[in-house]
């Protein structure tokens, strides 16, 4: 009895296969390819947390566009009221600005041309930052595999040095470097499974997001050459809804 309660009250010995105890068989090798997917991962969930607020700002810009920029009397009026910094206050000001310069041009250059070039290389250098850091995720999830794939192969072949000089298979003496192997693969995939996800998840909103500028650039394109004879349908309809009230009480 004694000694069943003894036995159990002692502690459980340590793992000898776990993770650290991996690392420590691997030694050099094993500890550079465990710290170069660890960065990995680090820059990966990095990019993706800041990529998603950098997209939401955007996302809310938009919307708060949609509302209430085209009700303005004038477009620098309509500017001003947008966020500093603002995506969609970028390309307002490069088209205000493109228009202000066509006049000072010596050589005759169309106006549509001149402003749909300014509004195309102000909606591209919008897309481009919103596309910053994409390549990483890309580069981690094609390249982390074969990392841990490295790793693999390193800790079979100490399982075969190991077989070698014993003379005989013995699970105890390839058990080390056989989990050791098993574990690089496992991180391996572990790092590349979320930065492909993520890459995949930005990119949709990108084009998401690509898609409304290029609305609005067209838009204010249209304004611009018609000298703000032509809005977008969007706003009229407060208007529109607001008549449908007075329409109804003069028939009361």
């Amino acid at each position: 009895m004694l000694i069943s309660i003894a036995a159990a009250a002692a502690p459980k010995a340590a793992n000898p296969y776990g993770l650290m105890e991996a690392l420590e068989q691997g030694g050099t090798i094993a500890w550079t390819v465990f710290l170069i997917l660890c960065a990995m991962s680090v820059g990966t969930f990095y990019i993706l947390f800041t990529k998603l607020i950098e997209q939401q700002k955007v996302i809310n810009q938009g919307k708060k566009v949609r509302a209430t920029f085209w009700r303005s009397a004038s477009l620098k009026e309509a500017s001003a009221k947008l966020e500093k910094n603002s995506a969609y206050k970028q390309i307002v000001d490069d088209g205000i600005k493109a228009q202000d310069e066509h006049g000072k041009l010596t050589d005759p250059v169309e106006a549509h041309d001149w402003l749909h070039g300014s509004l195309a290389r102000s909606e591209a250098a919008i897309n481009s930052s919103l596309g910053g850091g994409l390549a990483f995720l890309a580069t981690v999830g094609s390249t982390s595999p074969f990392i841990g794939l490295f790793g693999t192969v390193i800790g079979i072949y100490r399982a075969l040095i190991k077989i070698g000089a014993a003379g005989q298979a013995s699970i105890d003496a390839v058990a080390g470097p056989v989990g050791e192997a098993l574990i690089m693969t496992a991180l391996g995939l572990a790092v590349a499974v979320p930065a492909v996800l993520a890459y995949n998840f930005l990119q949709r909103r990108n084009k998401s997001i690509a898609e409304q500028l290029n609305g609005f650039t067209v838009d204010l394109l249209a304004y611009l050459v018609s000298n703000g004879a032509v809005k977008p349908s969007v706003a009229a309809a407060p208007a529109a809804a607001a008549a449908k009230p007075a329409a109804a009480a003069t028939k009361a």
